[in-house]
């Protein structure tokens, strides 16, 4: 009941931003505003996330162009620190997280919740290993307890070690200091690609 309260009062209050935001990403590059992706959710069903889409629309062939060392940071945690698919738009709503804001539809369908392990990626089942069942126990967050503790800055496994540990001992209180330490980090920007 929270997370739909909460999704349906934030996607009103952030409709100013949206709408700003998705007329400034058209305004860019004459593509859709929106980016929709496979995810792995809980049980390790798929469902598509939704995002405002902070990369080129031809972000698929510039990845197969990457440098030799940018393949491999990119294989190791799926992120690269100079990513150069992301849009200037993209590079401003990745830093203050305005891009994940149409994730609160995917919170109103019940695909998600506001906290919780992030959804991996479908090409991200490998590197789970034996963790991903127990990661994906639980609904996936927009925010969780990795965001909070390092973001960007954590490699692949401590993504992992973080969010079973938020899986261990995850309750209504440490979701609500999550969602505040959430906005701290977004505030000051820490640990944002």
């Amino acid at each position: 009941m929270f997370d739909i309260a909460a999704s349906v009062a934030g996607l009103i209050v952030a409709s100013p931003v949206l709408l700003v935001t998705m007329l400034a990403i058209v305004l860019e590059d004459g593509a859709s505003p929106f980016f929709f992706q496979p995810r792995i959710g809980k049980g390790c069903k798929p469902f598509r996330m939704v995002k405002l889409r902070s990369m080129r629309p031809d972000a698929e062939k510039v990845l197969e162009q990457l440098s030799a060392e940018e393949k491999e940071e990119f294989s190791k945690n799926f992120k690269l620190a100079h990513d150069p698919r992301i849009t200037r738009i993209g590079r401003f709503i990745r830093k203050t997280s305005i891009d994940e804001l149409p994730q609160l539809w995917n919170v109103l369908m019940g695909q998600m919740s506001l906290v919780g392990p992030r959804p991996p990626l479908l090409v991200e089942e490998e590197a789970y290993g034996g963790h991903l069942a127990k990661v994906m126990s639980v609904r996936p967050g927009i925010t969780g307890y990795w965001q909070v503790h390092g973001r960007s800055e954590t490699d692949f496994s401590e993504r992992i070690e973080l969010n079973e540990y938020y899986i261990k001992h995850r309750s209504l209180g440490l979701d609500i200091k999550i969602l505040f330490e959430t906005v701290k980090v977004v505030f000051t920007g820490r640990g944002a690609l």
